[in-house]
């Protein structure tokens, strides 16, 4: 009898130590540890913040310079600023990335039973909520300074979803970087420098006839321009294939190129 009831228990006990969370739960869980932490630790008023940076350091310089050559300058310059706001969730994805591979907590939830996409994916959603977070606070500076979306409801849409996928692509990409570099410190400068580059060096700003003619092609065909352009008619009247094939070109490729590195980044054992 003694001998049965053992077995029975121990056959309980691993019944027992076989129930584990689900992976939907296990993303719940990680990506909310993560909002919390960027909530407790400010990030999420950064994130609201850096568009207004954006916003009045970039529209209040340039408005009657523009306003001179005919040019709406409220219209022109608001899709360069949430693009460039878009980039600091790439930069913070990257950080996060970082942090938790040089602590070792990849490597820990790598021994345990957690999904092995699990934490990628909890990453990118929480790196998602800060982009939303960003991206209504530039909708609201852009409105105090007169940007209006004079679109469809269809077109106000698609410039949000098209900006928060920007955002991710570029999320994911800096999401395997800091998997494999494990440095927040370096990563962030390292991001910082093509970010301001392909930035300035692109049509948000001025128009490609403010370059001089010799880099015109490159400004007027490089990522940046033509997701402004995309954006710019989503804002105005709207944005025809003509224009759009373009930018869906250049997101798909970047993301061809960064899912497969990060998932690679994010499973492998260091």
């Amino acid at each position: 009898m003694t001998e049965q009831l053992t077995v029975s228990g121990s056959a309980l006990f691993a019944g027992v130590t076989e129930v584990r969370p689900s992976a939907f739960a296990q993303w719940r869980a990680l990506t909310g540890r993560i909002v919390r932490t960027m909530a407790t630790k400010g990030e999420l008023i950064v994130a609201v913040i850096t568009p207004l940076v954006f916003t009045f350091g970039f529209y209040l310089p340039l408005r009657y310079v523009m306003r001179v050559g005919g040019i709406d300058y409220q219209q022109f310059v608001m899709p360069i600023i949430v693009l460039q706001t878009m980039s600091f969730t790439m930069m913070s994805n990257a950080q996060i990335a970082a942090f938790e591979t040089a602590s070792g907590l990849n490597t820990r939830m790598q021994t345990m039973p957690v999904g092995r996409m699990v934490p990628l994916l909890s990453r990118l959603s929480a790196g998602l909520v800060r982009s939303v977070t960003s991206l209504l606070a530039a909708l609201v500076f852009g409105y105090a300074i007169g940007f209006r979306l004079h679109a469809s409801a269809w077109q106000t849409l698609l410039f949000c979803v098209f900006s928060l996928g920007v955002g991710t692509v570029l999320a994911i990409g800096a999401d395997a970087l800091g998997c494999l570099t494990k440095s927040p410190e370096s990563l962030s400068q390292a991001l910082t420098l093509p970010t301001l580059i392909f930035g300035m060096l692109s049509c948000g700003f001025v128009p490609e006839t403010g370059f001089p003619v010799w880099i015109r092609p490159f400004v007027r065909n490089q990522p940046i321009s033509q997701f402004s352009f995309a954006l710019r008619d989503m804002a105005a009247s709207g944005v025809s294939w003509h224009v759009l094939w373009v930018p869906l070109v250049w997101l798909g490729g970047l993301a061809v190129c960064f899912v497969p590195l990060a998932v690679w980044a994010s499973v492998r054992r260091a």
